[in-house]
């Protein structure tokens, strides 16, 4: 095996909107600084995810001011952009990440009508806050492992040779950001991840918690919002366990520090 890289960063600053690339992250909340620091909920504060509303891939995040803080413009096509800044706390919502309820900001009415009107649905959109605490699955994961508004972990890590594996497989490829990585690896074979443990990267262990199993999302065309049949079509011939299709590995960082992309990285574990 050749040497490790990272190979990709990405963060999605509004859970189930489009990506952001990085050349660089620091750590923030066990995970990339700034991914999935806000979310937007349907009218019971629960969230709403491209699952159910599939035109959340066409909305385009941008950090304002990310030395600073997580301050947003958003933009969609036929639409204004508009800015978001982080809110003051003042009106705050209990809301809900699958079993999770989390108490966030509110980010007020004007980017609330933004989104209903750009999904068609009743919505809003909120913060996470500083001094919110969400713990991870204890199933697999530590004590204070924390997350934001991830599914379920901090960092989801892939690797660029399970991607090309996949895309042989079928007659047109699909890009990664179909599958939403924090982190993609390059330098190993098809599937190693399946069988790493823990990566070191400069200073920063990364513990890999428990593999991935997929949803619809990565069947949504980012860029038309129209959901295929492929990659789960073809995920479910040869990567289908117990009923379930895998493709990533989720994990937790131990500790702080920079990820950048061309670090090496090692399997220590």
């Amino acid at each position: 095996m050749s040497d490790l890289i990272i190979s990709e960063l990405a963060i999605y600053p509004v859970k189930s909107m489009r990506q952001i690339q990085l050349k660089k992250s620091s750590l923030q909340f066990g995970g990339l600084k700034h991914d999935r620091r806000w979310m937007v909920v349907d009218s019971d504060g629960v969230m709403v995810t491209q699952r159910k509303i599939a035109r959340l891939c066409l909305i385009q995040p941008e950090l304002l001011t990310p030395d600073v803080d997580c301050s947003l413009k958003l933009s969609a096509t036929e639409m204004p952009d508009i800015n978001v800044s982080i809110p003051d706390g003042k009106v705050t919502r209990k809301v809900k990440v699958w079993n999770d309820e989390c108490t966030a900001y509110d980010a007020g009415d004007d980017v609330a009508n933004w989104l209903s009107q750009f999904l068609k649905i009743e919505c809003r959109l909120v913060y996470f806050p500083d001094n919110e605490i969400r713990i991870v699955d204890q199933d697999y994961a530590q004590p204070n492992d924390q997350t934001a508004f991830s599914d379920g972990f901090p960092i989801l890590l892939t690797t660029q040779a399970s991607l090309d594996d996949l895309n042989s497989r079928m007659d047109e490829s699909i890009p990664m950001a179909r599958f939403r990585p924090n982190v993609v690896i390059s330098g190993c074979e098809a599937f190693a991840e399946d069988d790493w443990k823990k990566l070191k990267v400069g200073d920063i262990s990364l513990r890999i918690v428990k593999p991935c199993s997929r949803c619809i999302i990565p069947s949504i065309d980012i860029d038309s919002a129209e959901r295929c049949k492929e990659p789960i079509k073809t995920l479910v011939t040869y990567r289908k366990h117990d009923n379930r299709i895998f493709f990533g590995q989720n994990a937790v960082a131990d500790g702080e520090g920079v990820l950048e992309v061309g670090m090496k990285a090692k399997v220590v574990e």
